[in-house]
């Protein structure tokens, strides 16, 4: 048998725990579908600027703007990052089963509160969004991180397509929906109101849905102190970002908030450091019906429904029937961290 000295085993071990170490640093392959208004523009950013996501593309998809404005504001972000090797892709134009609802009122008339950022030097990717999705999770199996931050009209798409994606997709991070009560009215959260149908599909599709909602993302806000903190070093990206901020910080103000809700970016930062967040497995609903109610996010916190068996004109309760999860739904944030986490990452470029 070969012997080998001390000092060639010592190195031997170091190499070996050095490739250890490159292998559990390798970046996470990510998928940002994106409406792009303010939030989903910092999220971009952010992803962009950190180095443990690896972003494979981004699927444009209607709801902030339509999806013409969304395309040019995504095409035109991946130019500000130096990345038009990012394929940035269209998706549908419309939700699947009623009008677009568009929020220039909260992100400005051109879905960036109005910054005008150069023309990009970047181009469309000729792909449809949802094609582009099913290609690349194929691509690399049990790697891809969706990442959706819009309405889920796209990723319904793609998974209706080609439901064997489900499983071979790593994790599916959305912001969407609330346990809490929503933000468009009492009831339901943006995107999963912009298509309450494309939802539900999304979370009946089989995999494990973790939603970041909007109650959350309401106590994880950019304040003045945090704003200032962004302007105090300058940059392209640093002092884009410092721009959407003040003008989302100042809307939220006049409508009676102390901040702005941080909903897309902490998304993103729940998939950078999952520490960030916490998360209790649970089945999720959407309705769909409801008059007040539809494009609630219906969390089943008990696990169980009871089980009501007819006795004669009346049911009966008969013990409860077990739910299986569909949903890791994120109940807090560490606000201060993830903050400090977005603005250094906005400064670091």
């Amino acid at each position: 048998m070969k012997r080998y000295s001390a000092n060639c085993c010592f190195v031997l071990l170091a190499v070996l725990g050095l490739m250890t170490n490159v292998v559990a640093q390798s970046p996470q392959r990510v998928i940002i579908d994106t409406d792009p208004g303010v939030d989903d523009a910092m999220a971009i950013l952010l992803a962009l600027n950190s180095p443990e996501l690896k972003v494979e593309a981004l699927t444009v998809v209607p709801g902030n703007v339509d999806g013409k404005q969304g395309l040019e504001n995504a095409l035109k972000l991946a130019s500000l990052a130096g990345r038009c090797d990012l394929p940035v892709a269209g998706g549908a134009h419309h939700p699947l089963n009623q009008n677009l609802i568009t929020a220039q009122f909260w992100h400005g008339k051109n879905g960036l509160a109005g910054v005008e950022l150069p023309a990009s030097k970047c181009k469309a990717d000729s792909r449809f969004g949802p094609d582009l999705i099913i290609e690349l999770i194929h691509k690399y199996p049990h790697e891809v991180t969706l990442i959706p931050v819009g309405p889920l009209t796209n990723i319904a798409l793609a998974v209706s397509k080609d439901p064997s994606i489900a499983p071979l997709t790593k994790d599916i991070v959305i912001m969407g929906g609330s346990i809490t009560g929503g933000n468009v009215n009492g009831a339901a959260e943006a995107n999963i109101y912009g298509d309450p149908e494309a939802a539900a599909i999304v979370f009946n599709a089989g995999w494990m849905v973790t939603m970041v909602g909007s109650d959350v993302g309401e106590r994880t806000i950019i304040t003045r102190k945090y704003l200032a903190d962004l302007q105090s070093l300058h940059g392209p990206e640093s002092d884009f970002i410092a721009k959407l901020a003040d003008f989302y910080l100042t809307r939220s103000e006049k409508s009676g908030y102390q901040g702005a809700a941080m909903y897309d970016p902490l998304a993103v930062g729940a998939v950078i450091d999952p520490t960030l967040v916490t998360l209790k497995d649970m089945h999720v609903d959407v309705e769909l019906k409801g008059e007040f109610t539809r494009g609630e996010t219906v969390a089943n916190r008990m696990g169980s429904n009871e089980n009501n068996v007819l006795h004669g004109d009346h049911y009966e309760i008969d013990g409860v029937i077990d739910l299986k999860p569909n949903a890791r739904v994120c109940l807090a944030s560490d606000a201060d961290r993830f903050l400090q986490l977005f603005i250094s990452r906005i400064k670091g470029k």
